[in-house]
């Protein structure tokens, strides 16, 4: 093969390579989505480093990240992706969003407000796939492959914007067959004679979710996981009191939320994006999906009690 000299125009293929590298931050996986194999993409990226005579990408924790010649790089891809996309398309196709979102965020926004979002945006979009990383943990420095995290806690983070979502509040839960073999507690100091159900006090990454051991440092562990539909389910089980999101755990009627004046514990969330992901229009599109899919969730999220609905150990008719 024959390498363009230095300072030459750089082919257009070699552009759309690039591309998939800087959205998924590896080789090998770029190499998938495109059918080729990690050499020919290798191979390719430095042509074009070649005729740009600079380097596009350095190693990251987890991946690769775009140098500033990287981030100009790209923009020019994403121009020349567009007008290949519009030569092929029809007047109905050019209007389509395809292409794939990765994203990061948690179970329970993952299930409750990313799932349907998404499904609605599709409904206009079918050849727009997402894809969904669940994992609670605080923003990353370097998102390598990642179009958008959605975390809880306002994340520090540089070159990245970050945008508010909303509120969710968590409560303090237990099953009504488990308060009934082992009582209610009606105070504080009697909730902390009952066991807890929450996160893996060693493996927790997000500070804001400490709360139990702020606020009722003597529970002791029952059922610990880094998974909150274990949480759920764990504490439907009868594993003891868990503090849970209110809108997962009001979805169960069996479930009983203790004490709300006492434990309502109020956390955001927060999207984190590239400077430059906002540009892409399925990322954008994405984007506003779920920011309108958390505005018509805002009451769920607060839970029931805080909307005035007072609980009852008494079986729900």
């Amino acid at each position: 093969m024959t390498f363009p000299l230095a300072g030459t125009a750089p082919h257009p293929d070699d552009l759309l390579i690039f591309l998939a590298v800087a959205r998924t931050g590896r080789f090998t996986t770029a190499a998938e989505s495109l059918g080729l194999n990690h050499t020919t993409v290798s191979r390719r990226i430095t042509a074009l480093e070649k005729a740009l005579d600079g380097r596009l990408l350095a190693r990251a924790v987890g991946g690769w990240e775009l140098t500033e010649l990287g981030e100009r790089a790209r923009t020019a891809a994403e121009g020349v992706e567009s007008a290949v996309t519009l030569l092929r398309s029809s007047d109905a196709e050019a209007l389509q969003l395809s292409g794939v979102v990765r994203m990061s965020a948690t179970d329970g926004f993952s299930a409750y407000i990313a799932a349907p979002a998404i499904a609605a945006l599709q409904r206009q979009h079918p050849l727009l796939r997402v894809e969904i990383v669940t994992v609670t943990r605080r923003a990353l420095q370097h998102r390598s492959g990642l179009d958008i995290e959605v975390v809880v806690g306002e994340p520090q983070v540089h070159r990245a914007e970050s945008i508010l979502l909303g509120y969710y509040n968590l409560g303090m839960y237990a099953s009504r067959h488990y308060l009934q073999t082992n009582g209610t507690p009606k105070t504080i100091a009697e909730l902390t004679e009952h066991p807890l159900v929450y996160f893996v006090d060693s493996m927790l990454q997000v500070d804001d979710l400490d709360a139990p051991r702020r606020l009722v440092p003597q529970m002791r562990e029952s059922l610990s996981s880094t998974n909150v539909f274990v949480h759920v389910e764990g504490t439907r089980a009868g594993a003891g009191i868990g503090f849970l999101p209110c809108f997962m755990a009001d979805q169960h009627a069996d479930l009983v939320r203790l004490l709300p004046q006492d434990f309502q514990e109020r956390l955001p969330y927060w999207m984190v994006l590239r400077t430059d992901s906002l540009r892409l229009p399925a990322v954008a599109a994405l984007v506003a999906a779920l920011r309108a899919q958390m505005k018509s969730y805002a009451a769920a999220l607060l839970g029931h009690d805080t909307l005035g609905v007072t609980a009852s150990t008494e079986p729900a008719n």
